[in-house]
């Protein structure tokens, strides 16, 4: 029967706590951010009802959880992680700019509570996740 190494467990369970507060303080500083770029308030329209806001943002803080598990995952040291958090964080960022760019009307459409595109920058962001995620390894 294998024996339980209390130090190691101790040590990870560390590291476990470490990153995953981390995660979720990045996360909401990125949820934070994210919602001042956008030119329409979120929370504001969610209470109201707006589905297409809602979404949009969810896909967004997804897109970006998605790469952050992927710096977690392959960093070599929580600084490492921090540093490709930071690159997830600008991907997420660049990804929005480029949407709005593509769609001119997009904010005003999300706004006004249209499905179709907020799937598309959903999509674009889970997209941008899954694919800086994968590349975020050694």
């Amino acid at each position: 029967m294998p024996t339980i190494d209390l130090a190691e467990l101790a040590a990870a369970a560390n590291g476990f706590v470490l990153h995953f507060l981390a995660a979720v303080a990045l996360s909401a500083l990125f949820g934070f951010c994210y919602l001042q770029i956008t030119p329409y308030a979120e929370f504001k329209l969610i209470r109201a009802g707006k589905t297409a806001p809602a979404l949009a943002f969810t896909g967004a803080v997804l897109g970006f959880a998605l790469a952050l598990a992927g710096a977690i995952a392959n960093s070599v040291s929580f600084t490492d992680m921090l540093i490709w958090a930071g690159v997830a964080f600008f991907v997420q960022t660049l990804v929005f700019v480029g949407v709005r760019l593509a769609f001119a009307d997009l904010c005003e459409r999300i706004a006004g509570d249209e499905i179709g595109p907020a799937v598309v920058l959903a999509g674009f962001s889970l997209a941008a996740g899954v694919l800086s995620a994968a590349c975020m390894s050694y």
